[in-house]
């Protein structure tokens, strides 16, 4: 009679009919690195969220060099070619280099091209073009030579490539044309009293491997010949930075996100390009607000990698603004990584996934994360978590229309607890409620048919719910029954038809009287079968109309409008029916009696009449 019945519900995230408890609950845990240090004297100093991924600049200072006449001292100005390899402009003839000769510098390439550097139409898509090179603004150079007659590029532009290449300058590129400056905090390279100084960055170690003749003119090796020569310049590392410095290019994969060490200066800060469009910085981190991130290696520091790995866990969420910067939070109830007065970095492993992190180049040594031995390619830890969402979490129902209280505990389904929807009906069934579960996880508990006009937790039914699991979760508030307009009026039909047959029962129950005697309307009648009274026979009537029965006329809207009123109805006229069916073999008995006694007499008279 209801299109829908009361009830209560709550979704439990990944609950199925065989397993309610739901998806297992997770929390952030810590996992400890192995101790970093400082590059303090000694090796046993302790780092700290302020120390520094980059070193102090190298600086390699070459032996006093001359131009290609053996007695000019060298300058930035003096020609890499010239007419001849004796000129006091240009360098000595072995070393000048050709068309298409190299330098390798941290891995990137310097190219020495005959003639004329091209006009910014006439660069390559993403390039740009300063004075006498062409730079990808990747570190990546041509450096053109002109010709002998007009010889172009200088000692002083080999060095500007040298740099850009070593990330001690950096370029901004706007259409074709290309703006160098020297990156913050570093010091250019240069040529002073003939003798070249070539420094590295704070973020690299430099390598410049080519031609040794062209390096021994710059008085950077005593090598000679045409093949190659190879010239380091180390940073040197103090209590400010780390003891052991991350290479350029390593890479960190953290939950399958990346971060990657850059050696230069973190963009949009003085001199360096832009923030790319899409990302946004904090502190020496570039992130793309997805988890993954650049860490700038010439002002970054620990805490600098540990925000970027927590970007890279979830424990931190960024939004990327408009303008290029980026707005951390901490998500909620999560706590940031740190580094302890010990030195231990102090991961938070976050809730969406135990922590993996594996890298490329030297990351996880460098930050502690390579295992006791150093030689560990993966650092892991487990967060913290629960058998299930519900698991130990209690369910209670006060007595509902006169049903048994219920008091469940989820778990996995021993020693009493319940797991499956099945167990859980098993309880509820006895207090007059049903169970249901759909494919989200929505569980639904509402009445049973018999009781479909009852509301949960009313003052007159009953029903009020408690526990543990009510605290954690939330439940609607339960539903007053919504009537079946159909279904009830057909009930309300039923309801006419029954008072109608009370109404014959009363008016059969008084028409009955035969002689002037009703036996169903409370009469009595006795029979004497012989003439002095002595030998007779008294029946005593009953009062059987509707209300001698126990049958009251039902009330519309309140009878018959769900499966428990029916049946008290039902149990009145079984009352009723069994009361008649009682009454019905007592008269028959009478009437046996009375029928033996008629025969008798007529058998009697009949001899009677014969023996005459």
């Amino acid at each position: 009679g209801y299109s829908t019945k009361s009830n209560v519900s709550t979704t439990i995230s990944g609950a199925t009919a065989a397993d309610l408890r739901g998806t297992t609950s997770f929390a952030s845990a810590t996992a400890s690195s192995n101790v970093i240090y400082d590059g303090a004297a000694g090796g046993t100093t302790a780092a700290s969220g302020t120390t520094t991924l980059g070193a102090t600049i190298g600086v390699l200072q070459g032996t006093a060099a001359t131009a290609g006449d053996g007695s000019t001292a060298l300058t930035g100005a003096i020609t890499l070619i010239a007419s001849s390899g004796t000129s006091a402009t240009g360098l000595v003839g072995n070393a000048q280099p050709a068309d298409g000769d190299t330098l390798t510098v941290n891995g990137k390439t310097i190219t020495f091209r005959a003639g004329s550097a091209p006009a910014t139409s006439g660069v390559p898509t993403g390039s740009g073009v300063s004075g006498n090179i062409v730079t990808d603004g990747n570190g990546n150079s041509t450096v053109y030579l002109g010709t002998s007659g007009t010889p172009a590029a200088n000692v002083s532009d080999l060095l500007t490539a040298v740099d850009l290449a070593s990330g001690v300058k950096t370029v901004s590129i706007s259409a074709g044309a290309a703006t160098i400056a020297t990156s913050v905090n570093q010091t250019a390279s240069s040529v002073g009293g003939g003798k070249v100084s070539l420094e590295t960055s704070t973020g690299a170690d430099l390598s410049v491997t080519g031609k040794a003749d062209l390096l021994k003119a710059l008085g950077l090796t005593t090598s000679v010949g045409g093949g190659n020569a190879t010239v380091n310049v180390a940073r040197t590392t103090s209590s400010a930075s780390l003891g052991s410095t991350i290479a350029d290019g390593s890479t960190l994969n953290v939950d399958g996100h990346v971060i990657t060490f850059k050696n230069a200066p973190t963009p949009g800060t003085t001199g360096a390009p832009s923030v790319p469009s899409g990302f946004g910085a904090s502190g020496a981190v570039v992130t793309d607000g997805n988890g993954n991130s650049t860490v700038y290696l010439q002002a970054g520091t620990v805490n600098d990698v540990l925000k970027a790995i927590d970007l890279a866990t979830g424990v931190q969420t960024a939004t990327v603004n408009a303008n290029g910067t980026a707005t951390l939070a901490t998500a909620t109830g999560q706590t940031n990584s740190s580094i302890n007065a010990s030195g231990q970095l102090k991961i938070s492993t976050g809730v969406n996934a135990d922590l993996s992190v594996t890298g490329t180049g030297n990351a996880l040594n460098v930050l502690g994360l390579a295992g006791n031995t150093g030689t560990a390619n993966a650092f892991t830890a487990a967060r913290t978590s629960g058998i299930g969402g519900i698991t130990g979490k209690t369910l209670t129902f006060t007595s509902f229309s006169g049903g048994t209280a219920v008091n469940v505990t989820f778990g996995d389904g021993t020693n009493g607890t319940v797991k499956t929807l099945d167990q859980l009906n098993t309880q509820l069934q006895a207090n007059n409620l049903t169970a249901t579960i759909d494919a989200n996880g929505r569980l639904t508990i509402s009445t049973t048919n018999d009781y479909a006009s009852s509301t949960i937790g009313s003052s007159t039914a009953g029903g009020s719910i408690g526990g543990t699991l009510t605290t954690s979760l939330t439940f609607s508030t339960a539903s007053t029954p919504v009537p079946d307009a159909v279904a009830q009026t057909a009930r309300a039909n039923l309801v006419n038809q029954y008072n109608n047959i009370l109404q014959q029962i009363d008016s059969t129950a008084q028409d009955s009287s035969f002689n002037g005697v009703n036996l169903l309307n409370g009469d009595q009648l006795k029979l004497v079968f012989d003439e002095t009274g002595k030998s007779s026979l008294s029946i005593t009537g009953v009062t059987y109309n509707s209300k001698g029965l126990g049958l009251a006329a039902l009330t519309g809207g309140v009878d018959f409008i769900d499966n428990s009123a029916t049946n008290k109805v039902l149990t009145n006229l079984n009352a009723a029916s069994s009361t008649l069916r009682s009454e019905a073999s007592a008269l028959g008995s009478n009437l046996t009696i009375v029928q033996v006694r008629q025969d008798f007499n007529k058998n009697l008279i009949n001899v009677l009449q014969t023996g005459s």
